[in-house]
This record gives structure tokens, C-alpha cells and sequence, in this order.
């Protein structure tokens, strides 16, 4: 069992990601907020618990053992059949300040290698994701 639900262990993801560069940019804020609020995944969160999971986050990830105890939790807590999700999310908060920084491309590169993600699975969800980031301005 773990000791956080699934959509905390979303969230925890999202925010590593975002966080990863050494700021909470608000055009991530943005888009994690616009995420719990619109995907099926996030159906039986409480958004009002979305700051306080967020501190939590922030709080773990400048603990010793930092990236290794988020990513322990949300493998805790995510079935094996959502990992995908897990990914995607990371993908959706990387790109959604339109700049992909060094770390944040390494922490994805950790993220598929600690869920064991498979490079044709990974390409696809990249692939989704750059296309709706396009704009025609």
C-alpha cells in the first residue's frame, strides 16, 4: 500500500518536473492547475489539496534523498498500466514554458529509465505533445 493515492503521485511528478530547472515557472503552475482540473486521472482529487501537495513535493525533492524518494513514492503509488501517464505528465509541464532546459531533458530521460518506459512509448507521447504546442503566431 502506498502512502500517497495515485493522483498525488501525479502531481509529485508534475512538480519535479517543474521544479527541476530550480523554479515553479507560473506557466507551469498553469498548466499543472489546467491538467488536475481536465484529465480523467485527476476525477477524484481535491484541487484544493494541489498547493499543499505541491509544498510537499518541493519539500521532499530538497530532502537527502530528494529525486529517488519522489520517485519511489509515485512508483508506490501508480499501477504499472498508468505509467505512460506518468510520463505524459512529466512531457506536458516540460514543454509547456515552449523551452525544454538541460534539466529538464535529463529528468526526463531519468523518468523513462526508472519506469522502464520503451522508447517507441516514449517517442509517441514527445510526439503528441510538440504538436499541440504548435501555434501558427
Amino acid at each position: 500500500m502506498s502512502t500517497i493515492s495515485p493522483e498525488t503521485a501525479l502531481v509529485y511528478t508534475m512538480v519535479t518536473v517543474a521544479a527541476s530547472d530550480g523554479q515553479l515557472s507560473d506557466t507551469e503552475l498553469t498548466r499543472m492547475t489546467g491538467l488536475v482540473g481536465y484529465l480523467p486521472a485527476f476525477r477524484d482529487y481535491n484541487i484544493e489539496r494541489l498547493r499543499q501537495d505541491t509544498d510537499t513535493c518541493v519539500d521532499l525533492m530538497q530532502s537527502e534523498e530528494g529525486l529517488d524518494a519522489v520517485l519511489g513514492l509515485v512508483a508506490e503509488a501508480v499501477p504499472e498500466t498508468h505509467i505512460d501517464l506518468v510520463y505524459a505528465l512529466a512531457c506536458e509541464v516540460a514543454a509547456s514554458d515552449s523551452s525544454l532546459s538541460q534539466e529538464e531533458l535529463r529528468l526526463l530521460e531519468i523518468i523513462r529509465h526508472f519506469f522502464d518506459i520503451d522508447r517507441l512509448t516514449a517517442a509517441a507521447i514527445e510526439r503528441g505533445i510538440a504538436s499541440r504546442q504548435k501555434s501558427f503566431a
